[in-house]
């Protein structure tokens, strides 16, 4: 399966499905942290090129819930009206199947709410940030390791110029359960 993983410099997703056989590419304006196939660009670039899945995670500074008191500037500036109009064309790409990941914010306001919010703690992680995926062609996410002890620790990460990076990187059980379940689907034609 061709899979795009938009917006994404780590690579946790990228590799979780080059590990599941499939051909994988992470893009992102920023490099990438890890080694392997990565356009580093704007995603409107190859979005066209013919992808069987795509996974984005539109940057969710105007988005996001958590920065809510800043968003009248964000608003008054344009940069929110910006970012859902980002997210409006990543869910109309031409992909049979699409995931758009986002922590809780206004895309379920103004576009529509997610097919379904995850925890990290449902895929063997213990801490707790509710993450939303809205769906297209894919299935919920099935969890695969409930952990019954939860922690805040994404949350309470002390100020860094990293601190965006390491609360914005995907969880790598997330990831595998991503690989491991929507890429042994079937392609279907939009």
């Amino acid at each position: 399966m061709k899979v795009l993983i938009a917006c994404e410099y780590s690579g946790a997703v990228r590799d979780a499905f080059i590990r599941h056989g499939h051909d994988a590419l992470s893009c992102d304006l920023l490099p990438t942290d890890a080694p392997g196939p990565h356009y580093q660009g704007d995603v409107r670039d190859i979005l066209g090129d013919g992808w069987d899945l795509m996974v984005a995670h539109p940057p969710c500074t105007d988005l996001c819930v958590s920065g809510a008191r800043w968003w009248p500037a964000k608003i008054a500036a344009g940069g929110q009206q910006s970012a859902l109009d980002f997210v409006r064309l990543l869910m109309a790409a031409p992909v049979p199947m699409i995931a758009i990941e986002n922590p809780i914010g206004c895309i379920s306001t103004y576009i529509r709410p997610p097919e379904q919010i995850i925890q990290p703690w449902q895929f063997g992680h213990g801490e707790t940030k509710a993450t939303c995926l809205w769906l297209k062609g894919l299935p919920p996410l099935l969890c695969t390791y409930i952990v019954p002890e939860r922690k805040q620790a994404c949350h309470l990460l002390p100020p860094s110029p990293d601190r965006w990076k390491l609360r914005s990187t995907t969880y790598p059980g997330i990831a595998e359960a991503m690989a491991a379940q929507w890429g042994c689907l079937t392609v279907r034609q939009a």
